[in-house]
């Protein structure tokens, strides 16, 4: 079971769950010293449980760094990526840092902030695989695997139409079948495919190369989900990512986990 990890590392914190108006009407009245922030924890190196049930990972660090900066207490829940924005939407926390692109479609449901970050698409294939290039034509016929409801999904059966698209709950789920020989390649961001590949558990396989960043699909990069209307919680966030890209803590966060820049242009 996956428990609430608040920055002091208390064992829950209690949520309440609104109604989608009630908890928007609510938004205007907060002062909001303290936010609640959901979280996927399955999506290494951006967001994840260690062994001991820890919540770690770089969206974890940096929304951490925006909440000291903002000067707010908060807390972090986790929640399954398919129920991520209904949750939000419920009042049950207040923004979502989880890696999620900021795409028209999602706009249309929750509001973003600036982007924090943005790392192209990728294609993993097994060591002995006779694919030799991320293209329609050599994919045609295969099976690839994809986390469902992501913009990685969306992009493998946009880009790979004569493909086998299949599609999972987790990124682990899809890991899993690859490395037991059931889909012939894996499509996701190429930072947590190097990560895997990098593991034990990946050792089976390679990265294919990395793929264009259709913006009609995968957007204007990875924002901060917010309740629309959540004017004065948003505007926070932005001034808490300007504060931190100038002041050096989000270099400091991103040398540890990657060696380019996984901002973006």
């Amino acid at each position: 079971m996956r428990l609430p990890i608040s920055l002091a590392l208390a064992a829950s914190v209690a949520v309440i769950a609104f109604g989608p108006a009630t908890a928007q009407e609510n938004d205007a009245d907060k002062d909001w010293s303290k936010v609640v922030i959901g979280t996927e924890g399955a999506y290494p190196p951006f967001n994840f449980l260690d062994a001991s049930g820890e919540l770690k990972g770089f969206d974890v660090d940096i929304a951490k760094a925006l909440c000291d900066e903002m000067k707010v207490e908060c807390s972090f829940v986790t929640q399954d990526w398919d129920g991520i924005i209904p949750a939000l939407q419920n009042g049950n926390f207040d923004a979502i840092v989880a890696s999620m692109s900021i795409t028209p479609e999602r706009e249309e449901q929750i509001a973003f902030t600036d982007k924090y970050y943005q790392t192209p698409p990728a294609i993993a294939v097994p060591k002995d695989s006779d694919i030799t290039e991320a293209t329609a034509e050599a994919l045609s016929g295969k099976a690839i695997g994809a986390q469902a409801s992501t913009t990685h999904s969306r992009a493998a059966e946009a880009l790979f139409p004569d493909a086998d698209v299949r599609l999972y709950p987790t990124a682990e789920e899809y890991k899993l079948d690859i490395e037991n020989g059931r889909v012939d390649a894996v499509m996701d961001d190429v930072v947590v495919l190097n990560e895997w590949i990098a593991s034990d558990a990946g050792a089976c396989c390679k990265v294919l190369g990395t793929l264009p960043a259709d913006p009609a699909i995968y957007g204007k990069g990875v924002g901060i989900g917010l309740r629309q209307g959540n004017d004065k919680l948003k505007g926070m966030f932005n001034d808490a990512i300007a504060a931190i890209r100038e002041n050096g803590k989000y270099q400091e966060i991103q040398d540890q986990y990657f060696d380019f820049d996984v901002y973006g242009e």
